[in-house]
C-alpha cells in the first residue's frame, strides 16, 4: 500500500550505524586482542536451511560500513530460493573487519530470510486471487526497516511504515472518540487544519459498523477485523467497490485462502514479522 520510501540509503545507513553502536560499542576486543591487525582472510556465508534469501544487499552495506576495503563477491541475490549448502557470498579482507561484521550480518540475514520465506509461502496460497498480502506494525523495535524490507523481498506489500505516514482508526480510537462518525469527522478536520495529505483507514468489527462507515464516508480503506468469511463476503457486497477492503485479525495459513476468496482487496498478517522462524546460516572462514 506504500512505496518503499523508507529504503533510502540514509535510513539504511542510520539503521546500520545504530546496530553497530549496539554491537561493537567501544571495540570488538575479542578480535582486536586475538587476531593481528594486518591478517588478511576470506569467509563464506553458508546457507544451512531452505527458503527465500533476504538481506544480502544489507549485509554488503554493513560490511562496507565497517571496512570499505572488504571485497564482497555476491553469489546469490535477494529473493532467490536457496537450499542447504548454498553459498550466498564470499568476503575477503582484514580478518578483524570480517569478524566484527559477522554477527550483525547473520542476525539480519537469518531473520530477514525467515520473514521472506513465510511471506512467499502465504503469497503462494492466495496467488489464484488478486489479493495483496500486507505486513503490519507488529515488528521488532528498532528492526522494523529490515523486517518490512524482507516482506517486500518475499513478495508481500508493505502497509504503513509507522504512525506518521497514514491514519488508521482502530477500535480503541473509535471507542475513545465516541463512535465511527466522530472519529472520521475529527480526523478529517485535523488533517485539514494541519495540512496533512494522509490516507485514512478505519477498522470495522461488524456489518453494522461497515454501514456506519458507508453512511459517514470520508475514508480511503475499510478494514474488516476478525469477521467470519461469510461476514466479509457480505461486507464486500455492501461496500460494492466504493472503498478498498482489508481483512485482518489472526489470519494464518489455515484461513488465508478462504478469506482471500471473499473478495477483499488486502489481507494483513501480523505473523509475517512477529512469529517467524529464522533461517539457519553461518559465516565460515575459508
Amino acid at each position: 500500500m506504500v512505496a518503499l520510501t523508507y529504503l533510502s540509503q540514509a535510513n539504511i545507513q542510520a539503521f546500520i550505524d545504530a546496530a553497530l553502536k549496539e554491537d561493537i560499542g567501544t571495540g570488538d576486543h575479542s578480535s582486536l586482542a586475538s587476531v593481528p591487525g594486518n591478517t588478511q582472510s576470506q569467509a563464506k556465508l553458508l546457507i544451512k536451511g531452505e527458503g527465500v534469501l533476504a538481506g544480502v544487499a544489507l549485509a554488503r552495506q554493513i560490511m562496507h560500513t565497517i571496512d570499505p576495503l572488504l571485497a564482497v563477491d555476491m553469489k546469490i541475490e535477494d529473493g532467490v530460493w536457496v537450499k542447504q549448502g548454498d553459498i550466498a557470498f564470499l568476503v575477503q579482507g582484514r580478518a578483524q573487519s570480517i569478524l566484527s561484521a559477522e554477527r550483525l550480518v547473520l542476525n539480519c540475514m537469518q531473520r530477514m530470510s525467515g520473514i521472506a520465506t513465510y511471506t512467499r509461502y502465504l503469497q503462494q496460497l492466495i496467488s489464484h486471487t488478486q489479493v495483496q498480502l500486507l505486513d503490519t506494525r507488529k515488528t521488532t523495535p528498532n528492526f522494523r526497516l529490515p523486517e518490512k524490507w524482507a516482506v517486500a523481498i518475499g513478495g508481500g506489500t508493505n502497509h504503513r511504515f509507522a504512525l506518521y505516514d497514514m491514519v488508521m482508526l482502530k477500535d480503541n480510537h473509535i471507542d475513545f472518540a465516541g463512535g465511527i462518525a466522530q472519529a472520521i469527522n475529527r480526523t478529517r478536520q485535523y488533517l485539514e487544519e494541519k495540512k496533512l495529505d494522509l490516507r485514512i483507514e478505519i477498522e470495522t468489527r461488524s456489518l453494522e459498523e461497515v454501514r456506519q462507515v458507508l453512511a459517514t464516508g470520508g475514508v480511503d480503506v475499510i478494514m474488516l477485523d476478525n469477521m467470519t468469511p461469510a461476514e466479509m463476503k457480505e461486507a464486500v457486497r455492501l461496500i460494492n467497490k466504493q472503498y478498498p477492503t482489508e481483512a485482518s485479525g489472526g489470519i494464518n495459513e489455515k484461513t488465508i485462502k478462504e478469506i482471500a476468496e471473499t473478495g477483499v482487496d488486502y489481507i494483513s498478517v501480523g505473523a509475517l514479522t512477529h512469529s517467524v522462524k529464522s533461517m539457519d546460516m553461518s559465516l565460515k572462514a575459508v
